[in-house]
């Protein structure tokens, strides 16, 4: 099989294996298939929420060429270039910046965290993407809270055992416009299938 009958073939079996599809929008399945997919992982479609105005001020932000950040280079390498070449989103990360490093080693707090606080200023109407660090997704939260990250879209979802839930739940509590799910699962395979999707959904868009 070449790898398009095989992505469409995989289609084929998510389609007829989801049990609940009616819950989402016909632009928000675009999105769950593409996580199950990345996954092979079917509890996505009964954690995922989405604020009412996720996929569409997602699809805005990648239309204005809006920076995407992500919490770390592993996602950040995931997204690729694709979100540049055709929509000049600029996908940035500062887990390795020297300085984050220095105030790591001499504060405790994690990279990605403080990577999401030096990169707030620059991420007005940015898409956050957070597919690993918790410790992100809490930053993200307590700056949009005091004004500080005003971005058009956040992705939570984390994965592990400490705290991934957690964030996610305060995440979905805040009313921030968000993309999350309500358990411990995520990581990188989800958060860039997220981004993937939304980058797929755009031309159908216009």
């Amino acid at each position: 099989m070449t790898p398009q009958e095989i992505e469409s073939e995989s289609f084929r079996i998510i389609d007829a294996e989801a049990d609940c599809r009616e819950r989402f929008s016909a632009e928000q399945w675009q999105i769950v298939r593409r996580m199950i997919h990345a996954t092979a992982d079917f509890d996505f479609m009964h954690s995922v929420r989405f604020h009412p105005q996720a996929v569409a001020s997602g699809c805005a932000a990648l239309k204005n060429g809006a920076t995407i950040y992500s919490d770390t280079g592993m996602l950040a390498a995931a997204i690729g270039k694709g979100a540049k070449d055709r929509w000049g989103c600029e996908v940035i990360t500062l887990v390795a910046d020297d300085e984050v490093l220095q105030e790591s080693l001499a504060t405790g707090a994690t990279r990605s965290a403080l990577g999401l606080r030096k990169a707030a200023p620059r991420l007005t109407g940015a898409i956050v993407a957070i597919g690993n660090a918790p410790t992100a997704l809490h930053e993200a939260i307590t700056l949009c809270s005091r004004g500080l990250l005003q971005p058009a879209l956040i992705i939570g979802l984390p994965v592990g055992f400490v705290e991934a839930r957690e964030s996610k739940e305060r995440l979905w509590a805040s009313g921030l416009v968000c993309l999350t799910n309500i358990d411990r699962k995520g990581g990188t395979p989800a958060a860039a299938a997220t981004l993937n999707a939304l980058m797929r959904l755009l031309p159908q868009r216009r």
